[in-house]
């Protein structure tokens, strides 16, 4: 029987992952060498190459790419007992795993870690940020315990629990402050400034102005990696954007914008939580959910917009 080890499948499984040994070694917070020792290690024991050798590009071999996906199987059961056992002791988790899309993370976690400290002093928490498909993904892999994204994900092993609403708002130059709010129609016909793709913030500004993905000419749509980058592009005088509400007191304290708000039908969004549906800390993750929208109506009330708990 081989004497492989959960540290090792780990190990591998951070390898396919990032691609790359010393990015891998990073992650796992060891030494390359160490890693690379403890993947030869593996492959070893098994008496079958995973990985291929001499290419300038990390590549499975067939075998190692059953073996990753069983290994994953493993590692997500393994955390699915850690989970059961973190349920069991009762009250809110001790060890918390968040992730966050990127238009929510810098706004709402400062106050929710907050709250969370004093609800539950010293949790273990491990915030990750990045976009909704890899955080679906990473939940699915059980290196995740919950995420707070735009709603609907539609995936159906996650259930989905709505947190609250928030408006989109008009940023255009501070020239144009006073001026009447342009209608979906009328920012078709403007420079508008988005997310670049693969952001769910970018589909939702996009469905408001009834613009298809691709329909509008390059210069007519120009793409930032970030909110801030938008409002500093709208203050250069590169065109308009829209971004939620909960983010104008930040992105907007150092820019000459001027920020509007859309009549009816304004444009919104629903953020909530998504966990896996076999959760052992659903119970926990529902109490997780009221301590975000205690979190979200209080960075409203200090923000003074509309945003509120579903």
């Amino acid at each position: 029987m081989p004497n492989l080890t959960v540290r090792q499948l780990r190990y591998v499984e951070a390898l396919v992952r990032h691609g790359h040994f010393g990015r891998a070694a990073e992650a796992c917070a060891i030494s390359q060498p160490a890693l690379s020792m403890q993947v030869k290690a593996f492959e070893e024991e098994l008496g079958v190459p995973v990985f291929e050798r001499g290419g300038r590009q990390l590549r499975l071999t067939p075998f190692g790419e059953e073996v990753v996906a069983r290994g994953r199987d493993i590692l997500r059961a393994l955390d699915e007992l850690e989970g059961f056992a973190r349920a069991s002791r009762g009250g809110l988790v001790a060890k918390l795993r968040i992730g966050v899309i990127p238009t929510v993370a810098p706004y709402l976690l400062p106050g929710l870690i907050g709250e969370l400290g004093r609800l539950h002093d010293g949790m273990d928490l491990h915030v990750r940020e990045t976009l909704t498909p890899k955080l679906v993904q990473e939940l699915g892999e059980g290196r995740l315990d919950m995420a707070i994204v735009a709603l609907p994900v539609s995936e159906p092993s996650l259930a989905e629990v709505d947190l609250f609403t928030e408006s989109f708002v008009l940023v255009r130059p501070r020239e144009d402050e006073g001026k009447p709010v342009p209608s979906p129609a009328a920012l078709r016909e403007m420079r508008l400034l988005l997310l670049e793709e693969g952001h769910c913030f970018r589909a939702q500004a996009l469905a408001f102005c009834d613009i298809r993905q691709g329909s509008m000419p390059p210069r007519d749509l120009l793409d930032a990696s970030s909110l801030s980058t938008l409002v500093q592009m709208v203050d250069a005088g590169l065109g308009v954007t829209l971004i939620p509400e909960m983010a104008v007191a930040v992105e907007t304290r150092s820019a000459s914008v001027s920020v509007a708000r859309f009549g009816q039908p304004h444009p919104s969004r629903t953020i909530g939580m998504v966990w896996r549906k076999r959760s052992p800390l659903a119970p926990q993750l529902h109490q997780i959910a009221d301590v975000v929208r205690r979190a979200a109506e209080a960075l409203r009330q200090g923000q003074g917009g509309p945003c509120g708990p579903v």
